[in-house]
């Protein structure tokens, strides 16, 4: 093109000086946020001392699992730490009649206390995740009168003391003929992880961006499509984290078991049969190590199985970008 004539050639367009995406920005202030935690977190005095507390913990629970495979006579005769000084001297003696003992003995015969532990310990994880699944989907996406009061209601159960309300349940659970059964201790730890669970999991699901439900609706999905295809794939870390915290607890409850199942080998949980023998059998020492490590077998392999699970349902919805 000519103009006062010069020709104008083509233009030439400079590259712009390379500027660092994430200086200045949100993200970039979020992930310099996340650089220091880091480096705070990874201080080597806080490895240190969270590795001390790690073995402190841990001693007893080694001390417990050696003892368990020692002879009576070595028990009464030296403590479990001896057998690290008597590697290879010969001295030690490990075998497992401590724990055929404890299983099938006539006077302990943990295996249908065993059997009883996972009878009540499974329904009582299953019933109240049920139930608080449903209450939470309920006051976070349906909106119905007197909805906040009736959560805040629900929040404060959190503070009723467990003891305060057995004499109250036993005697509904006698007046309607179900006492010493397995459906009073089912009932009584779905009644008190209700009110934990329901919010826990309303906090999980307020986090679900609302645009998803939205679509859903627009799309014609009404609230059982919503729950079951949008809302419980969300929170399954969410579930398996209180699913953990519940079968914890109710695998090492003795209160409720006790009090409203009763003593009876039928309907009696491990944890009871454990403090019987502690009591009966204080001095067997070699029976009761290996009874209370039968009982701390199966809560121990399922947190060590499902922690990932476990810290990544406490994590959701803790960071936000």
């Amino acid at each position: 093109m000519s103009a006062g004539g010069l020709t104008q050639g083509p233009q030439v367009v400079l590259p712009e000086p390379a500027v660092d995406a994430g200086r200045g920005t949100r993200a970039g202030r979020l992930s310099g946020r996340a650089a220091r935690a880091k480096r705070r977190l990874s201080n080597p005095w806080a490895s240190g001392i969270a590795i001390v507390l790690g073995i402190l913990w841990t001693i007893p629970t080694i001390g417990l699992f050696i003892t368990s495979f020692r002879p009576e006579s070595d028990i009464r005769r030296s403590g479990w730490w001896t057998v690290f000084g008597n590697l290879f001297t010969g001295e030690n003696q490990f075998s497992l009649e401590n724990y055929q003992t404890a299983l099938y003995g006539s006077s302990t015969n943990l295996v249908q206390y065993f059997v009883n532990s996972i009878v009540i310990t499974l329904p009582s994880v299953i019933i109240p995740i049920t139930v608080a699944l449903l209450a939470a989907y309920a006051f976070a996406w349906i909106d119905f009168p007197g909805r906040n009061w009736l959560f805040v209601a629900v929040f404060a159960l959190q503070i009723v003391p467990i003891q305060v309300t057995m004499i109250p349940l036993l005697t509904a659970y006698v007046d309607v003929g179900i006492a010493g059964s397995f459906w009073t201790v089912w009932l009584s730890h779905s009644i008190f992880a209700l009110p934990l669970a329901i919010f826990l999991l309303h906090n999980f699901m307020k986090d679900i961006p609302s645009s998803l439900v939205e679509a859903a609706r627009v799309d014609g999905a009404g609230h059982v499509t919503i729950f079951f295809r949008v809302v419980m794939p969300l929170l399954v870390p969410a579930i398996a984290a209180f699913g953990i915290f519940q079968f914890l607890w109710v695998w090492n409850d003795l209160l409720v078991a006790l009090v409203f199942a009763g003593g009876t080998p039928d309907v009696a949980p491990l944890t009871v049969r454990v403090a019987e023998m502690s009591g009966s059998r204080g001095g067997d020492w070699h029976i009761l190590s290996a009874g209370a490590f039968i009982s701390i077998i199966v809560p121990l392999v399922v947190f060590v199985a499902l922690q990932r699970y476990f810290v990544r349902g406490l994590l959701a919805g803790s960071v936000k970008g």
